[in-house]
């Protein structure tokens, strides 16, 4: 497979995956914002709810440079619909399409209509009609349109090296996504003392949960109230939870398994060792470390995986 047409596949697959992951945050953001509490701690300021998608994707500097006051309708303007931001759910779905445009040859016809009609629906809204309709339906919409074009992906797409460049794509990015929602939650929405174990926590962990579409898995395995720590140890060494960092990894691995050859050792060895560390990994020794620690560290190894992916697949050598 030429490299150009591996590029544009992986970056189709993260594009759409990203405007989904996107469209996760926002919900799980805006359902925050709607709890009634502020941190009343001496000396602590209180993380203003709709700072976290702006810090999780790293554009609050790019946001304050163009809107300079955060309010929930300027962020979700920027993070929906501003052209100039290439993270926002208008500029992933654009450049899906694009994308899927470029390599018609290397998908099915059901797969480009699909992802055409999505974007088609998706330029003609403004923030009027978003508001009109409600965000979180929005949100549901974005999620709905990620759910069916992977579901036309895997009914009609032969299993060949595309298959597996958009499937590496996806996981790549689901990963990394579920790695910063948590730390968002556990690193800047963490309440005061006082709230730890109360309403506003439970509905905050709660929240997260219904953001990576865990919370029905929480409770079926679990059985109890939320806690910090199985919520942790559900997004990230459970295996059976299709959102979790194991979960993704495994689907990496076995992708790389499959289009790696001898000349690609070190990129098979990466994957490998990042599986390894967290198929044999403990939720106590995560806690021992410091679960931020553990997601950063997590965070700098899939991006070091992503760049050399990048290296051996992507960019053409000459």
């Amino acid at each position: 497979m030429l490299s150009r047409t591996a590029n544009e596949l992986f970056w189709m697959a993260r594009h759409i995956e990203r405007a989904e992951n996107t469209a996760r945050l926002l919900d799980v953001t805006y359902r925050t914002s709607l709890l009634p509490y502020q941190l009343r701690e001496p000396g602590v300021t209180w993380a203003e709810p709709w700072a976290v998608p702006l810090v999780t994707s790293g554009l609050a500097t790019a946001f304050y440079l163009k809107y300079g006051e955060m309010t929930a309708e300027n962020v979700l303007r920027f993070m929906i619909l501003d052209a100039g931001n290439p993270s926002s759910i208008f500029c992933a779905l654009r450049a899906a399409r694009e994308s899927a445009r470029s390599v018609r040859g290397a998908i099915t016809s059901e797969m480009y209509e699909d992802l055409n009609a999505a974007w088609l629906e998706m330029r003609v809204l403004d923030y009027d009609a978003i508001e009109q309709q409600g965000a979180q339906q929005f949100f549901e919409w974005v999620k709905m349109r990620s759910h069916l074009f992977r579901g036309v992906t895997f009914g009609t797409m032969l299993r060949d090296e595309a298959y597996h460049f958009i499937r590496l794509g996806t996981h790549i990015e689901r990963a990394d996504n579920t790695a910063r929602i948590l730390d968002t939650k556990y690193h800047i929405l963490l309440p005061s003392a006082a709230d730890v174990g109360g309403a506003v926590d439970y509905y905050q962990w709660a929240s997260l949960l219904q953001s990576l579409s865990g919370l029905e898995a929480y409770r079926k395995i679990y059985s109890d109230a939320i806690s910090p720590r199985k919520v942790a140890e559900l997004l990230i060494l459970r295996g059976d939870m299709p959102r979790s960092l194991l979960s993704c990894m495994y689907l990496i691995n076995d992708t790389l398994e499959r289009i790696c050859d001898d000349r690609s050792k070190e990129l098979l060895r990466m994957g490998g060792e990042l599986h390894a560390r967290l198929r044999f990994g403990r939720t106590d020794g995560i806690i021992r470390r410091g679960l931020h620690e553990y997601l950063m560290d997590f965070l700098e190894r899939i991006s070091a995986l992503g760049d050399e992916i990048n290296r051996r697949f992507l960019v053409p050598t000459l």
